[in-house]
């Protein structure tokens, strides 16, 4: 058997849809306080797009319809790494951010699920097992 160089070698970018920019720039950065790092505009055109760095992988922020792509929110959650959920938690509460249902513990990681003004599934998310620790640690 011939051992072949992987074809992918990262993740470039995440896509999330949105149909409101302006409302959705503000809010990945002034709630969530991710640094912009581009906005995708045409000269003398609107926006289109924004990206924005969460350390280990850009969240492009997409005006899907300016696209040609028909608007729909993602169902399944983003999970944005953070150090203490409880605490992330109460700060994006005190902004305004509302939470659908109580934090999960699986055993393993925390996570808080919330979703942005678009509706976008995301999570706030903690790994606090080591990885041999996990239940499933001998399965991989």
């Amino acid at each position: 058997m011939t051992l072949r160089p992987f074809l992918v070698t990262g993740v470039d970018f995440v896509s999330v849809p949105t149909r409101d920019l302006s409302v959705t720039i503000e809010f990945y950065e002034k709630t969530l306080g991710l640094e912009r790092s581009a906005l995708w505009q045409r000269p003398g055109d609107e926006p289109m797009g924004a990206e924005f760095e969460t350390g280990t992988v850009t969240i492009a922020v997409m005006a899907v319809d300016r696209l040609g792509i028909p608007f729909q929110p993602h169902r399944v959650p983003i999970a944005f790494h953070v150090d203490d959920v409880a605490a992330a938690r109460a700060t994006l509460e005190a902004s305004g951010v509302r939470f659908r249902g109580e934090t999960i513990d699986s055993g393993v990681c925390h996570q808080a699920l919330f979703e942005d003004p678009d509706g976008n599934l995301l999570d706030l998310h903690h790994r606090y097992a080591p990885k041999a620790e996990r239940p499933d640690a001998a399965a991989t």
